[in-house]
């Protein structure tokens, strides 16, 4: 079906023209035949098949018609790249329409969304902590949306956004009293449910279900060990020699690493992560867009909403643990109909997502086995990457091996890096009076060195002294008293008292137990405290008469 028999606006259409486009696509096809009606709908569509414009001009012209009542519609998505990229294609549909759109995302300023709200934005896309924000600060009205569109339903709820979607959906009008649009990767559980509590009798279209990735992408799958995964992504680029590449690792700490070392080999490229400040993240994009930039290595942060036209090589160099985020990663290539390739590289440690991966595809990933002419001298072995704080990564060079048995590099000491505590060594003259253990303070002579004599002249070696003990005023150690009468007489002379063993001591009404009706008789004498500490601590086993 083609764009001008659906009826649509005549300025819609020149803004439909402008985007390139002229035929539906089958998802788009489906869902104008309810949402143009102004029903409820949640669609299961794959990555590439065109949802965004069919949720965009059904807004447009159920807003130019006057057949919703309240005038703004909202648009919530999981990041702010698919909040930015959905704003941009909005922005040329809507292109001969006067309507404001604005995107709402944190990781900017407030000045210009603010300014935005003051103006009256028609069309809100914003992700959910942003929206909240300035809904609780009353700048925007959630009870105004009369259009509300929930988009990439299962990013938001793996990304913990569930709690945040039902806040903002209790704030909006009734379910009857507005409409709503769910499009999702595969509808799950979670999605049903929150469709049944909060849309109005929704259809459900899930086309093709049984496909889930694109035709034209050819999908290749390389087992590599993970010390040699360098090596070999430096043959594919080299083999392959794409024009523009986007790389996926799993790991923050890995994208700025293996750009890093891609930089060494002689491939400029530039990496985005999640910590990495919002304008800068737009910079990078728009480079990857227009072919500044050739290389970028990303995270999971770019695998959904990343519209990038003619990108040749999609490349997991972490395999994803999650087999949907496999398939919304080769998605950013091989769009709008093209062709494009994606290659990934299973390592002892991501290969277990595999089997996960080719079970919700169904089909197998071809595999391809490289040779030794495909693995090429990496210039950065032996090269330890350390990631303080992003954007910034620290080169360490150290001696030794490492875990993978390449020479380990040596720390290097940047500047502005406290250097380690380093011994300082004693001055051999001191004129420091010091103290002896005695009390009497003496003043530290300087040592006495053998000299060469001059001539025939004999020098006397100098004799040595035998080290005196630390402490001078301790009574050298006596051998140990090991029987008990020794024991027992050293003491009584000692402390002036008869000691004697407790075995033949007599049990005397002390310490003998007493019964309820009995007296204790007070003792004869009281040991002194010396020898109560004695008995108590030393000779617990002893008494004394």
């Amino acid at each position: 079906m083609k764009f001008i028999e659906l009826k649509l606006e005549r300025n819609l259409l020149k803004g439909i023209e402008d985007a390139g486009f002229t035929e539906c696509t089958k998802v788009q096809e489906a869902t104008f035949a309810h949402t143009l009606k102004g029903k409820d709908v949640c669609v299961q569509s794959q990555t590439g098949t065109g949802k965004t414009a069919a949720f965009l001009i059904t807004i447009f012209q159920l807003l130019l018609t006057g057949e919703i009542k309240k005038k703004k519609a909202l648009i919530i998505a999981p990041t702010r790249e698919l909040a930015d990229q959905i704003e941009k294609e909005a922005k040329v549909l809507g292109r001969h329409l006067k309507f404001t759109i604005g995107s709402f995302y944190g990781g900017v300023g407030y000045v210009t969304q603010e300014k935005l709200v003051e103006e009256g934005v028609d069309i809100i896309i914003g992700t959910p902590g942003r929206l909240i924000d300035f809904n609780q600060s009353h700048k925007l009205d959630f009870r105004q949306i009369g259009i509300l569109v929930i988009d990439e339903a299962d990013r938001l709820f793996d990304m913990g956004f569930l709690p945040d979607l039902r806040k903002m959906l209790k704030r909006m009008p009734k379910y009857d009293q507005r409409m709503t649009m769910l499009f999702s990767a595969t509808l799950s559980h979670r999605a049903r449910e929150l469709a049944w509590e909060y849309m109005n009798n929704p259809k459900e279209i899930a086309l093709s279900p049984e496909q889930i990735t694109v035709d034209n992408i050819t999908q290749e799958l390389y087992h590599v060990g993970g010390h040699e995964k360098m090596s070999l992504l430096l043959g594919i680029l080299n083999k392959e020699k794409p024009k523009s590449t986007l790389i996926f690792t799993n790991t923050k700490h890995a994208a700025v690493e293996v750009a890093t070392r891609l930089s060494r080999n002689g491939y400029p490229c530039e990496y985005i992560i999640g910590d990495l400040p919002q304008n800068k993240r737009n910079k990078v994009i728009e480079g990857l867009k227009s072919g500044q930039i050739p290389l970028l290595v990303a995270t999971n942060v770019a695998a959904r909403g990343l519209h990038v036209d003619d990108l040749d090589l999609v490349l997991n160099y972490d395999l994803p643990e999650d087999c949907e985020d496999y398939v919304h990663r080769i998605g950013r290539t091989a769009r709008a109909g093209k062709s494009g390739k994606a290659i990934s590289l299973a390592c002892e440690k991501y290969v277990y997502g595999l089997e996960s991966i080719e079970d919700y595809i169904k089909m197998p990933i071809p595999v391809i086995w490289a040779d030794k002419e495909l693995f090429v001298v990496d210039k950065s072995a032996g090269m330890r990457i350390r990631v303080d704080s992003p954007p910034n990564a620290r080169e360490q060079f150290s001696k030794g091996r490492s875990s993978e048995g390449k020479r380990r590099p040596t720390e290097k000491i940047e500047p502005g890096r406290r250097n380690p505590p380093t011994r300082q060594a004693k001055p051999l003259h001191s004129s420091k009076p010091e103290t002896s253990p005695g009390g009497t303070t003496k003043t530290r002579q300087p040592a006495v060195f053998n000299k060469p004599a001059s001539g025939n002249k004999k020098v006397s070696p100098v004799k040595e002294k035998s080290p005196k003990p630390k402490n001078a005023n301790t009574r050298p150690e006596s051998k140990p008293m090991r029987s008990q009468e020794e024991r027992l007489a050293y003491y009584s002379k000692k402390y002036g008292e008869n000691f004697k063993a407790k075995t033949e001591a007599k049990i005397t009404p002390q310490e003998r137990p007493v019964k309820a009706h009995e007296t204790v008789p007070a003792p004869s004498h009281k040991p002194t405290k010396k020898k109560q500490t004695l008995l108590k601590k030393i000779f617990g086993r002893f008494s004394s008469e």
